[in-house]
Protein backbone atom coordinates (compact mmCIF):
# COMPACT_ATOMS: atom_id res chain seq x y z
CA UNK A 1 0.00 0.00 0.00
CA UNK A 2 3.02 2.40 0.50
CA UNK A 3 4.29 1.84 -2.80
CA UNK A 4 1.04 2.27 -4.09
CA UNK A 5 0.49 5.21 -2.34
CA UNK A 6 4.35 7.09 -3.91
CA UNK A 7 3.21 5.48 -7.40
CA UNK A 8 -0.29 7.89 -7.27
CA UNK A 9 -0.06 10.70 -4.84
CA UNK A 10 -3.20 9.32 -3.11
CA UNK A 11 -3.36 8.81 0.95
CA UNK A 12 -4.26 5.03 1.52
CA UNK A 13 -7.50 6.20 3.59
CA UNK A 14 -8.53 7.63 0.13
CA UNK A 15 -7.68 4.28 -1.70
CA UNK A 16 -9.53 2.57 0.68
CA UNK A 17 -12.69 4.38 -0.40
CA UNK A 18 -11.98 3.54 -3.60
CA UNK A 19 -12.29 0.28 -2.92
CA UNK A 20 -14.98 0.31 -0.74
CA UNK A 21 -16.71 1.82 -3.61
CA UNK A 22 -16.60 -1.03 -5.63
CA UNK A 23 -14.19 1.42 -8.08
CA UNK A 24 -11.18 -0.75 -8.17
CA UNK A 25 -10.40 -3.99 -8.62
CA UNK A 26 -9.65 -6.75 -5.43
CA UNK A 27 -5.54 -7.31 -5.17
CA UNK A 28 -4.27 -10.55 -5.53
CA UNK A 29 -3.20 -11.97 -2.32
CA UNK A 30 -0.44 -13.90 -1.49
CA UNK A 31 -0.48 -14.34 2.18
CA UNK A 32 -3.35 -13.48 4.25
CA UNK A 33 -1.69 -10.29 5.34
CA UNK A 34 -0.05 -9.28 2.14
CA UNK A 35 -2.16 -7.84 -0.78
CA UNK A 36 -0.05 -7.21 -4.32
CA UNK A 37 -1.13 -4.41 -6.16
CA UNK A 38 -0.56 -3.90 -10.34
CA UNK A 39 -0.97 -1.53 -12.73
CA UNK A 40 -4.13 -1.46 -12.98
CA UNK A 41 -5.03 -0.11 -9.56
CA UNK A 42 -2.13 2.34 -10.14
CA UNK A 43 -4.24 3.31 -13.61
CA UNK A 44 -7.42 2.74 -11.78
CA UNK A 45 -6.50 5.21 -8.95
CA UNK A 46 -5.26 7.72 -11.06
CA UNK A 47 -8.38 7.85 -13.44
CA UNK A 48 -10.56 8.16 -10.34
CA UNK A 49 -8.67 11.05 -8.70
CA UNK A 50 -8.85 12.89 -12.04
CA UNK A 51 -12.77 12.23 -12.17
CA UNK A 52 -13.20 12.94 -9.23
CA UNK A 53 -11.20 16.30 -9.06
CA UNK A 54 -10.91 17.72 -12.08
CA UNK A 55 -14.64 17.17 -13.59
CA UNK A 56 -16.55 17.49 -10.07
CA UNK A 57 -18.03 13.73 -10.45
CA UNK A 58 -18.64 11.78 -7.35
CA UNK A 59 -17.80 8.64 -6.42
CA UNK A 60 -21.11 6.91 -6.94
CA UNK A 61 -21.18 8.32 -10.14
CA UNK A 62 -17.55 7.37 -11.33
CA UNK A 63 -18.97 3.62 -10.10
CA UNK A 64 -21.94 3.81 -12.67
CA UNK A 65 -19.42 5.34 -15.12
CA UNK A 66 -17.13 2.13 -14.87
CA UNK A 67 -20.28 0.00 -14.67
CA UNK A 68 -22.37 1.39 -17.86
CA UNK A 69 -24.59 3.09 -16.36
CA UNK A 70 -24.04 6.70 -16.52
CA UNK A 71 -24.85 6.83 -20.20
CA UNK A 72 -27.62 9.29 -20.92
CA UNK A 73 -25.36 12.00 -22.68
CA UNK A 74 -23.41 11.96 -25.97
CA UNK A 75 -19.74 11.13 -25.35
CA UNK A 76 -18.26 14.76 -25.01
CA UNK A 77 -14.35 15.67 -24.62
CA UNK A 78 -14.55 15.21 -20.61
CA UNK A 79 -15.90 11.69 -20.91
CA UNK A 80 -13.15 10.06 -22.85
CA UNK A 81 -11.26 9.51 -20.10
CA UNK A 82 -14.70 7.21 -18.71
CA UNK A 83 -14.35 5.22 -22.08
CA UNK A 84 -10.94 4.20 -21.61
CA UNK A 85 -11.88 2.93 -17.86
CA UNK A 86 -15.28 1.26 -19.33
CA UNK A 87 -13.42 -0.36 -22.50
CA UNK A 88 -10.62 -1.64 -20.54
CA UNK A 89 -13.13 -3.33 -18.34
CA UNK A 90 -14.91 -4.87 -21.18
CA UNK A 91 -11.46 -5.61 -21.94
CA UNK A 92 -11.19 -8.01 -18.79
CA UNK A 93 -7.49 -5.60 -18.36
CA UNK A 94 -8.38 -5.30 -14.47
CA UNK A 95 -7.63 -9.52 -13.96
CA UNK A 96 -4.15 -10.54 -11.96
CA UNK A 97 -1.24 -10.63 -13.56
CA UNK A 98 0.15 -14.27 -14.15
CA UNK A 99 3.86 -14.85 -13.65
CA UNK A 100 6.42 -15.59 -16.02
CA UNK A 101 7.09 -18.82 -15.41
CA UNK A 102 3.61 -19.61 -17.23
CA UNK A 103 4.94 -19.69 -20.45
CA UNK A 104 7.56 -21.89 -20.41
CA UNK A 105 5.37 -24.65 -21.26
CA UNK A 106 5.16 -22.63 -24.98
CA UNK A 107 8.18 -20.61 -24.56
CA UNK A 108 11.02 -22.22 -22.85
CA UNK A 109 13.28 -19.72 -23.68
CA UNK A 110 10.55 -17.25 -21.87
CA UNK A 111 12.65 -15.33 -19.70
CA UNK A 112 15.27 -14.28 -22.22
CA UNK A 113 12.55 -13.53 -24.49
CA UNK A 114 10.36 -11.38 -21.78
CA UNK A 115 13.52 -9.40 -21.32
CA UNK A 116 14.60 -8.64 -24.56
CA UNK A 117 10.44 -7.99 -25.37
CA UNK A 118 10.28 -5.49 -22.45
CA UNK A 119 13.53 -3.78 -23.88
CA UNK A 120 11.44 -2.79 -27.44
CA UNK A 121 8.38 -1.89 -25.35
CA UNK A 122 6.27 -5.17 -26.50
CA UNK A 123 5.62 -5.48 -22.87
CA UNK A 124 6.25 -4.54 -19.24
CA UNK A 125 6.49 -7.24 -16.56
CA UNK A 126 6.37 -6.61 -12.96
CA UNK A 127 8.51 -7.98 -10.09
CA UNK A 128 6.66 -6.57 -6.92
CA UNK A 129 5.76 -9.62 -5.40
CA UNK A 130 10.14 -10.80 -6.22
CA UNK A 131 8.47 -12.91 -8.95
CA UNK A 132 8.36 -11.43 -12.69
CA UNK A 133 4.68 -10.89 -13.32
CA UNK A 134 2.64 -10.37 -16.96
CA UNK A 135 -0.55 -9.45 -18.03
CA UNK A 136 -2.41 -11.66 -19.76
CA UNK A 137 -2.04 -10.21 -23.00
CA UNK A 138 1.49 -9.92 -22.26
CA UNK A 139 2.05 -13.28 -21.70
CA UNK A 140 0.71 -14.53 -24.69
CA UNK A 141 3.34 -12.20 -26.59
CA UNK A 142 6.15 -14.20 -25.06
CA UNK A 143 4.46 -17.57 -25.79
CA UNK A 144 3.66 -16.15 -28.95
CA UNK A 145 7.22 -15.70 -30.18
CA UNK A 146 8.16 -18.76 -28.71
CA UNK A 147 6.26 -21.24 -31.55
CA UNK A 148 7.96 -18.62 -33.60
CA UNK A 149 11.36 -19.76 -32.08
CA UNK A 150 9.73 -23.65 -33.01
CA UNK A 151 9.18 -22.58 -36.31
CA UNK A 152 12.83 -21.34 -37.14
CA UNK A 153 12.49 -17.75 -35.77
CA UNK A 154 15.89 -18.79 -33.89
CA UNK A 155 19.08 -16.14 -33.76
CA UNK A 156 20.86 -18.41 -35.42
CA UNK A 157 18.53 -18.07 -38.36
CA UNK A 158 18.98 -14.36 -37.37
CA UNK A 159 16.02 -13.60 -35.50
CA UNK A 160 15.97 -11.56 -32.33
CA UNK A 161 13.47 -9.91 -30.38
CA UNK A 162 14.98 -6.89 -31.26
CA UNK A 163 13.60 -7.29 -34.95
CA UNK A 164 10.14 -6.68 -33.28
CA UNK A 165 11.06 -3.03 -32.75
CA UNK A 166 8.76 -2.03 -35.77
CA UNK A 167 6.21 -3.75 -34.95
CA UNK A 168 5.78 -2.05 -31.76
CA UNK A 169 6.05 1.59 -33.14
CA UNK A 170 3.76 0.51 -35.85
CA UNK A 171 0.84 -0.41 -33.59
CA UNK A 172 1.15 2.30 -31.34
CA UNK A 173 0.61 4.90 -34.37
CA UNK A 174 -2.04 2.49 -35.63
CA UNK A 175 -3.21 2.62 -32.27
CA UNK A 176 -2.80 6.05 -31.82
CA UNK A 177 -4.45 6.96 -35.20
CA UNK A 178 -7.15 4.72 -34.58
CA UNK A 179 -8.26 6.20 -31.42
CA UNK A 180 -8.20 9.95 -32.94
CA UNK A 181 -10.63 9.35 -35.65
CA UNK A 182 -13.40 7.40 -33.37
CA UNK A 183 -13.34 10.18 -30.95
CA UNK A 184 -13.32 13.07 -33.63
CA UNK A 185 -16.15 10.80 -35.90
CA UNK A 186 -18.37 9.85 -32.56
CA UNK A 187 -18.00 13.26 -30.38
CA UNK A 188 -20.67 14.52 -28.73
CA UNK A 189 -22.72 11.92 -31.06
CA UNK A 190 -22.77 8.45 -29.18
CA UNK A 191 -23.72 7.95 -25.60
CA UNK A 192 -21.03 6.28 -23.41
CA UNK A 193 -22.05 3.05 -23.36
CA UNK A 194 -22.60 2.23 -26.84
CA UNK A 195 -19.10 4.31 -27.56
CA UNK A 196 -17.57 1.88 -25.32
CA UNK A 197 -19.08 -0.74 -26.91
CA UNK A 198 -17.94 0.47 -30.57
CA UNK A 199 -14.71 0.46 -29.50
CA UNK A 200 -14.43 -2.58 -28.34
CA UNK A 201 -16.15 -4.19 -31.27
CA UNK A 202 -13.62 -2.46 -33.97
CA UNK A 203 -10.67 -3.64 -31.63
CA UNK A 204 -11.95 -7.10 -32.13
CA UNK A 205 -13.16 -6.82 -35.62
CA UNK A 206 -10.93 -4.18 -37.25
CA UNK A 207 -7.71 -6.88 -35.83
CA UNK A 208 -9.06 -9.32 -38.21
CA UNK A 209 -9.31 -6.62 -41.74
CA UNK A 210 -5.90 -5.80 -40.96
CA UNK A 211 -4.57 -9.16 -40.88
CA UNK A 212 -6.21 -9.77 -43.68
CA UNK A 213 -4.30 -6.57 -45.58
CA UNK A 214 -1.45 -7.36 -44.18
CA UNK A 215 -1.70 -11.10 -45.33
CA UNK A 216 -2.10 -9.24 -49.26
CA UNK A 217 0.84 -7.05 -48.44
CA UNK A 218 3.26 -9.52 -47.69
CA UNK A 219 2.43 -11.91 -50.22
CA UNK A 220 2.67 -8.67 -52.62
CA UNK A 221 6.03 -8.11 -51.57
CA UNK A 222 7.35 -11.68 -52.03
CA UNK A 223 5.84 -11.19 -55.64
CA UNK A 224 8.05 -8.21 -56.21
CA UNK A 225 10.49 -9.50 -54.65
CA UNK A 226 10.84 -12.09 -56.76
CA UNK A 227 10.91 -9.94 -59.73
CA UNK A 228 13.48 -8.02 -59.23
CA UNK A 229 16.24 -8.47 -60.93
CA UNK A 230 19.47 -9.39 -59.29
CA UNK A 231 22.28 -7.40 -58.25
CA UNK A 232 25.38 -7.86 -60.94
CA UNK A 233 28.26 -9.62 -59.10
CA UNK A 234 31.02 -7.37 -58.49
CA UNK A 235 34.56 -7.89 -59.94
Amino acid sequence: MRDLEQATGVNRETIRVYFRHGLLPEPQRSKPNVADYDQAHVDGIRMIRRLHKEEGLTLPQIGRVLSGELSDASLGVGAFPHLEQMVAARLDQFDALVPLSSVLARNPNAPEDAAGLQEIGAIEMSTDTGTPMLSRTDADLVAIWGEMRAAGFTEENGFTTELLAFYVTSAKALGQTEVDRFLEAIEGKVRIEDAADMALEAINRMMTFFGHLRTKAVLKAFADAAVLPKKPDSD
